[in-house]
């Protein structure tokens, strides 16, 4: 699949005759100066009709089989569109999940989807989670009635340019709303931005080990969205009855490995880890996770090398979790464009 810039200039992106709407000239959404430009399919163009109706599909709980689950039942803007603190989410018929849903805040950086990548796009994943038994098991076809209805009608035809319905297209209005949630306003930006009083002195001590050779937290959380968006065995359990990416690879190299993911309000979405656990048990606090990897995590064949005793004092992870709580934007639980219609 081809991907272009979401701040690629118009004539380019007008030029995707799978999508008849045109798409403003003006950079939308916007994506803050210190972020990478976003990247979408040129086969679902950005336009605010299609984020607006991707919006209230988000929060229509009638797409799914009962009428009792949307996107955002899992995804609560709340706890920064995460499900904390559950360990795992409610679908249809009281159907439980099997891992921690993911905080989608800045999902449009993604690489690949769900724990164990099995998704390739944000609509692929959209898509598994629409049809899934243990989370919105839809009906495709009452679906289909609804949009086709007056309380979707004006919507779609804005959106899509004419009334054609179908479920891939309803997924591309819901990846197109949820690629708008970008989160780049906590008081680590503003120091990033200049703005050195930002983070306080214990902050700022947690910073220097975060990134150094000691704490080793960056050689995975890397780059802007703090993810290097690979696979990593980090030590949780002696036996995975999740198997993570091995599940989707089948190499047994890739047993028990999970996708490391963005650091961003972080303090915001517990518990922690692919399964909300480890051989020790919930993962609740981020003083927890610290500890986690302090000790060096347990033993399995292929866990990741870099997961080893650290030697950090009392005062060292205290910092870290300071700096991690410093990684906070509270303007993304209150963000007018990202709530309930």
């Amino acid at each position: 699949m081809r991907y272009i810039p979401i701040v690629a200039v118009f004539v380019l992106i007008a030029g995707c005759a799978s999508d008849p709407v045109q798409p403003l000239e003006e950079q939308f959404p916007s994506v803050p100066a210190h972020l990478p430009a976003m990247v979408y399919p040129a086969n679902n163009v950005i336009t605010r009709e299609k984020v607006d109706l991707g919006r209230h599909l988000f929060y229509d709980k009638r797409l799914s089989n009962e009428g009792t689950i949307a996107c955002a039942s899992c995804h609560v803007a709340a706890q920064s569109f995460s499900d904390a603190p559950n360990q795992v989410s409610q679908g249809v018929q009281g159907a439980r999940g099997l891992r921690n849903a993911p905080m989608i805040v800045n999902v449009g950086y993604r690489k690949m989807m769900f724990w164990d990548g099995r998704a390739s796009t944000l609509e692929e994943q959209a898509m598994g989670a629409f049809l899934n038994s243990a989370e919105m098991q839809a009906d495709t076809f009452a679906v289909a009635v609804l949009l086709r209805s007056d309380v979707y009608r004006a919507k779609w035809l804005a959106a899509f340019g004419d009334t054609s319905v179908s479920m891939p297209r309803v997924m591309q209005a819901v990846a197109t709303f949820e690629r708008t949630i970008v989160s780049a306003n906590s008081r680590y930006d503003r120091f990033l931005q200049g703005h050195l009083n930002a983070l306080s002195a214990l902050e700022r001590k947690g910073m220097q080990l975060f990134f150094s050779s000691k704490a080793l937290c960056s050689s995975c959380h890397s780059g802007p969205d703090l993810t290097d968006d690979l696979f990593h065995n980090v030590g949780l359990f002696h036996h995975y009855f999740d198997r993570g990416r091995y599940n989707v690879t089948k190499d047994p190299l890739d047993e028990g490995k999970f996708k490391t993911p963005t650091l961003r309000n972080v303090a915001l979405s517990p518990p922690y880890m692919a399964t909300g656990d480890s051989e020790k048990g919930l993962l609740t606090t981020l003083e927890q996770v610290v500890d986690h990897y302090n000790d060096g995590g347990t033993p399995f064949p292929n866990k990741d090398p870099r997961v080893k005793k650290l030697g950090l004092t009392d005062p060292e992870k205290a910092s870290l979790v300071a700096f991690m709580k410093a990684l906070t934007d509270s303007s993304v639980l209150t963000n007018p464009a990202w709530q309930q219609p």
